[in-house]
């Protein structure tokens, strides 16, 4: 395919490459738009196709993804400012070389062998850069592809199977699906195939995949307080709040993320005060301490449960901290963003270890702290450990004039997807959620203006996910498909170089001796 002649002029082009690598984001804030994300990486991969060289391409790609990180990420920017351009550049960079692979197998008339290729290669490749870029230390599994399915049942039955992983596998192999049928009319026939070879894993999954086996349930509350000025005002109005769910019957009552801004320790009364809570309502209470220890050096977020006679030594400190929000990576370094942003003044210490706690009456809860329910290993472990019941304490405050809150609350639904347990969603000032073991919203959310409570009815299940039992399986086979296509095209130039004609034999230069003048005979 020969570039359209709008894409001649540079800039045009750039211009179009970052809009289309921004595409999939429209997918993520409107439920009722998770079917654009089947289609939303098409243009981009017409574009690349049409790369005349493989540079070009890798610039494509570099652009799209810088395109796509900064329109994800875009609600970051009152807080880190100029940085976030910075951050999108690096992280953009990481679809240069998936750009090169879509150029190398869907450029001109592609034959059906690189198309049936690219069907297989082109997802793996997308995988690679999820699993990359969910290293905590460049921002953490935010805005995965797949993550934008979380209200679709099949796919949250695909994420039981595999994951979060095995649902943007898919979404990206009908994208490329669709670019094929759009752009290479002679290979639709395998393009065709890969659609129903998706609809039939898709089915497979919804038949044979087990389904949690519900059998009990818990009555959880949730306090979320709202905006409130400073930890003392906060923590009058959560006590308030918690006040009124006396004779409810409850099992566990959730606070957000730093409700409690001292440490209990340290402040003796503040604990007393919410045991006489937990006396009270019945239920004990887990409450988030944002604070300073007393027993070791540096800050710490830390969910502790609370129960009738005070702290009951159950105590999770939190692991994977937000960059710049919590910590500044490389702070010797990167130092000078807290002069221009909203970053972290002091690094927060870290967690060693993930805690499962008895909530009371014998219910085993599996606490994480806000940024951490992106992680779709951390909720796996808490089950291998006999959570059965998630939970997560958040606060999405700084950010609540944007679509973060939702977003954020929506991967609880993907969460309890993949592990089969219920999970709760607890913040300070919304969205609070909670979902059934299948991923199904429960009850209604609470969202980012409302300063109340809310008590829900959550079936408990039993039971394990091929996700919880057999792990991160779709990423290790598509590392496994990048790792046969790297041999496949290093076997392809050895034996090209192979079959070159060798250089010339070297003549030796001719030597030239001189005769000597001729001698007279005698």
């Amino acid at each position: 395919m020969e570039t359209p002649d709008w894409l001649a002029s540079p800039w045009r082009r750039r211009v179009a490459a970052a809009v289309a690598g921004a595409l999939p984001v429209l997918a993520f804030p409107a439920p009722s738009l998770w079917w654009f994300a089947y289609v939303a990486l098409v243009p981009w991969i017409l574009l690349i196709r049409t790369a005349p060289t493989g540079r070009r391409a890798a610039y494509d790609g570099w652009l799209g993804g810088f395109g796509f990180m900064l329109a994800m990420h875009h609600w970051l920017l009152p807080n880190l400012h100029v940085f976030i351009f910075v951050i999108a550049g690096l992280l953009g960079a990481l679809w240069a070389p998936w750009a090169c692979l879509v150029r190398r197998f869907l450029a001109g008339s592609p034959s059906l062998r690189r198309v049936a290729a690219a069907l297989l290669v082109l997802p793996s490749g997308w995988l690679a850069i999820e699993l990359i870029r969910s290293w905590q230390g460049l921002g953490g599994p935010w805005g995965l592809l797949g993550s934008s399915q979380w209200e679709v049942e099949p796919a949250l039955r695909l994420a039981s199977v595999g994951g979060v992983w095995l649902v943007s596998l898919l979404v990206v192999a009908v994208n490329v699906a669709v670019a094929v049928l759009v752009a290479v009319r002679r290979a639709r026939v395998p393009a065709i195939a890969g659609l129903v070879a998706t609809a039939t894993a898709t089915s497979a999954a919804w038949v044979w995949s087990p389904r949690p086996e519900v059998d009990g349930e818990a009555r959880i509350a949730v306090v979320q307080p709202g905006v409130t000025q400073g930890p003392d005002n906060r923590f009058a109005r959560e006590e308030a709040l918690t006040h009124g769910l006396v004779g409810k019957n409850l099992d566990l009552i959730v606070w957000g993320e730093s409700s409690v801004g001292y440490d209990l320790a340290d402040r003796p009364d503040l604990a007393d005060r919410i045991a006489a809570l937990s006396r009270e309502t019945g239920a004990n209470i887990l409450v988030n301490v944002d604070a300073r220890r007393s027993d070791r050096p540096g800050i710490y977020k830390s969910s502790v449960l609370v129960g009738p006679d005070g702290p009951t030594g159950d105590r999770y400190d939190k692991m994977r901290l937000v960059p710049f929000g919590e910590y500044i990576p490389a702070r010797s370094l990167l130092g000078w963003a807290t002069s221009v942003g909203k970053a972290a003044g002091e690094d927060r210490r870290r967690g060693t270890e993930q805690v499962v706690m008895d909530g009371g009456g014998g219910l085993r809860v599996g606490p994480m702290v806000c940024f951490e329910t992106a992680f779709p290993d951390m909720s796996r472990h808490l089950v291998r450990d006999g959570a059965e019941l998630l939970l997560a304490q958040s606060s999405t405050s700084t950010f609540q004039q944007s679509w973060a809150p939702e977003q954020h609350a929506s991967l609880a639904a993907l969460r309890a997807a993949e592990t089969g347990r219920p999970m709760v969603h607890a913040t300070l000032t919304g969205v609070s959620a909670v979902y059934g073991p299948s991923g199904e919203r429960v009850g209604s959310w609470l969202g980012t203006d409302a300063s109340t409570t809310a008590v829900y009815e959550v079936p408990l299940a039993s039971g394990t996910t091929p996700y919880v039992r057999f792990g991160d399986w779709p990423v290790h086979a598509a590392l496994l498909v990048l790792l046969a296509l790297g041999a496949v095209e290093g076997g392809r130039a050895v034996r090209v170089r192979r079959d070159l004609p060798g250089p010339p034999p070297r003549v030796p230069p001719a030597r030239t001796t001189r005769e000597s003048p001729a001698r007279p005979v005698r």
